[in-house]
């Protein structure tokens, strides 16, 4: 049954808002199902005709990546905004960015340890005698750190763009996979900071955030939709131009997060057009995120020669 006139959800995606139509059927149709066409967007229903412009629905992976059905869309998403508020006002009550859980945690330079902050270095908290950091084998600073941030600005700007991107993405894979790409973008972003700035300071989800805009990207490509046309586009060419344009921005973990997430989507939709079963897929994206943890971990160990720094 359509949706009712004056709704403004997606026809396909219920949980998505839509300020588009399809200009056969007059149905609302969010970013993710729009499909551009001469005049206007068409839905997938309409654009059945031309299936060379979209995934046959044989393709397509389960909703929850490994057969569990997505539900709302938001849930991931939600629990994932909750954390980075968690970890926020962790960081505030405990002093903020020179409390010890800031030091504990960051996965970037400043207050985390004496000499070489996030690489490893003397710990003023604990003794001269101790070495921390991710040299040092504190790998979860890799992560930890993207659930922090350094301002109440960083942490409201990189929030709205997880709600706005997260919600369609959680949708579209459910809530394994999403979550999977969304760690997987986190620790791309921070091997990013080890090949480029290793001693520079680096928190927050910002790396996460860009590789949910380059998958975004991805995913509309693949599907005949005009990332320009949705706006997408100019929003990533604006967040470059501030990565490249203002100081204090991490150029390593942006870049490598971006990288990262658009690697991840490919390799999603690669798996899904060529008709693997959704577990396939799935590992691949679990696989890799891995594989990033484990290079960034290898790389904080060349700290004295950065490869790119």
């Amino acid at each position: 049954m359509d949706s009712p006139p004056d709704a403004d959800v997606c026809h396909w995606h219920p949980g998505n808002r839509a300020g588009v139509r399809c200009q056969r059927c007059d149905r609302r149709i969010c970013a993710l199902c729009m499909h551009s066409a001469s005049v206007g967007f068409h839905c997938p229903e309409c654009l059945a005709p031309r299936p060379s412009q979209r995934f046959s629905s044989r393709w397509a992976p389960s909703a929850g990546g490994l057969g569990v059905p997505a539900r709302s869309g938001r849930d991931a998403t939600s629990v994932l905004i909750g954390l980075n508020l968690a970890g926020f006002a962790l960081m505030v009550l405990a002093g903020g960015t020179g409390s010890r859980i800031y030091d504990r945690f960051a996965s970037g330079g400043g207050a985390v340890t004496g000499d070489h902050g996030l690489l490893g270095g003397w710990a003023p908290y604990v003794g001269m005698d101790a070495v921390v950091g991710v040299s040092a084998g504190e790998w979860w600073r890799l992560v930890t750190g993207g659930f922090l941030h350094g301002g109440l600005l960083h942490l409201v700007f990189n929030m709205f763009l997880l709600w706005m991107l997260g919600q369609q993405l959680e949708h579209l894979h459910g809530p394994v996979r999403y979550v999977g790409l969304y760690l997987g973008s986190l620790a791309a972003g921070s091997l990013g900071v080890m090949l480029v700035a290793p001693m520079s300071l680096t928190v927050g989800a910002s790396g996460a955030v860009f590789g949910l805009m380059a998958a975004t990207v991805v995913h509309q490509v693949h599907r005949g939709v005009n990332p320009w046309h949705t706006g997408l586009g100019g929003l990533v060419v604006v967040n470059l131009v501030f990565t490249f344009g203002r100081p204090g921005i991490s150029i390593g973990g942006h870049l490598g997060g971006l990288v990262g997430g658009a690697l991840l989507a490919w390799l999603l939709d690669t798996c899904d057009r060529r008709r693997f079963r959704s577990i396939v897929g799935t590992s691949v994206l679990y696989g890799l995120l891995v594989a990033f943890l484990a290079a960034g971990v290898w790389t904080a160990g060349q700290w004295m020669d950065p490869l790119l720094g």
